[in-house]
């Protein structure tokens, strides 16, 4: 049967790379028409970086308010927060500087500005909901008026997604939340801004964009035109990490690096879902606050080592992309991210077998580990990736 499908095109307008932040920020802000610009940024790079006042200058006297408390995770109480300052502000644009929590965070505060949501409690009404086809979509409501320029400083790719991940406090597990109109409407990747970020962080959140590409590659229901850039997109982020690893200060490596992840993000942006790596990576980083990108480190080798034998076409194209035809994907990715120095089992990070059943029941419920290649009937089979990566 000849394959189908559909490529939905998203409502970002423009990435620009390799021009400084500042530079670039000004001249999108203008282009928009912006009066009150709302910058979300990383309470270091605020305090400890000259990089915010930089951008700051370059906005003059169009800068409305500073948010720089988003903690990991990106809890809803803190886009309460941030979306008040927001309103009071008047804000006709958001800025963010930093990674994937800040992100997400201004994407909700996009959508509470335009539904009036005040409170946590009222972010309910924001949560997906199932559509006639079955599919998870946004809820009845307005869409976002105030568009928001990301400036990320992290690999985690979140800025090219039409959906965030926060955290409800109460139940501990993050949520999914979703429209079109949050994805930024610019990304600007300026390598020279990354610096600062710490090298776990970026190293860490540029395993994420690999399990973006690897997760896209293997899923049933990948197509040429997420391929192409995810494929492309892996052999930039495997030869850009390794060169980040050994010269930091290599600009031209971080920027391949930011290309790279912006690639990975082909596949979820045109509809093809991830795997159990993502999945359990939700609960691992909601219930128990591992970094996302360790979530990635340390998951991912084990799907892996698991699905192949229902997918090794597919983790052949992989083990290509990475540079080593014919050699195991699951392998080659647990070697390559012991290169770099993160960790790789749970037990790095003191998550024992104890804990399983509750990550195994909490994965189920998540949108990716139902779609994952090799079927997962319930939590027994999560368990067995567990204990691989144990």
């Amino acid at each position: 049967m000849t394959q189908q499908g559909r490529v939905v095109f998203t409502a970002m307008e423009e990435v620009v790379f390799g021009r400084p932040a500042a530079e670039a920020v000004a001249e999108l802000a203008t282009r928009a028409g912006a009066e009150r610009v709302f910058l979300m940024v990383s309470g270091t790079l605020h305090r400890q970086t000259g990089e915010i006042a930089r951008i700051r200058a370059a906005l003059g006297n169009k800068v409305a308010a500073v948010f720089d408390r988003m903690p990991a995770h990106t809890p809803r109480q803190a886009v309460i927060a941030a979306t008040a300052m927001a309103r009071e502000a008047g804000a006709d644009l958001i800025v963010t500087v930093g990674g994937g929590s800040i992100t997400d965070g201004a994407k909700l505060v996009q959508l509470c500005l335009a539904n009036d949501i005040r409170s946590a409690e009222a972010m309910e009404a924001l949560l997906p909901v199932k559509g006639a086809d079955g599919a998870m979509a946004p809820p009845p409501c307005h869409a976002p008026a105030v568009r928001q320029i990301a400036v990320p400083t992290t690999l985690s790719a979140g800025e090219f997604s039409a959906f965030a991940g926060v955290t409800n406090e109460r139940t501990r597990v993050k949520e999914m939340f979703r429209h079109p109109r949050i994805i930024p409407a610019a990304v600007v990747l300026d390598p020279a801004i990354t610096r600062h970020t710490p090298e776990w962080l970026f190293l860490s959140t540029g395993i994420r964009a690999v399990d973006h590409c690897v997760e896209g590659i293997c899923s049933p229901e990948a197509h040429a035109f997420a391929d192409a850039q995810a494929l492309r997109g892996l052999a930039l982020l495997v030869e850009g990490l390794k060169r980040v690893k050994a010269d930091p200060a290599d600009l031209e490596a971080r920027l391949d690096c930011q290309l790279g992840a912006w690639l990975s993000m082909a596949p979820l942006a045109t509809g093809v879902p991830m795997g159990a790596s993502h999945g359990i990576g939700y609960v691992l980083g909601a219930v128990f606050d591992i970094p996302h990108g360790h979530t990635s480190c340390i998951m991912l080798p084990a799907v892996m080592r698991w699905n192949r034998e229902a997918d090794a076409g597919r983790q052949a194209l992989v083990a290509a992309a990475m540079g080593e035809p014919g050699k195991q994907a699951g392998d080659l990715l647990d070697a390559f991210i012991a290169g770099l120095g993160m960790p790789r089992s749970l037990s790095a990070v003191k998550i024992g077998p104890e804990q399983f059943d509750r990550i195994a029941e909490a994965a189920m419920a998540t949108p990716w580990v139902p779609r994952n290649p090799r079927r997962i009937a319930g939590p027994a089979q999560v368990k067995e990736i567990l204990a691989l990566a144990a």
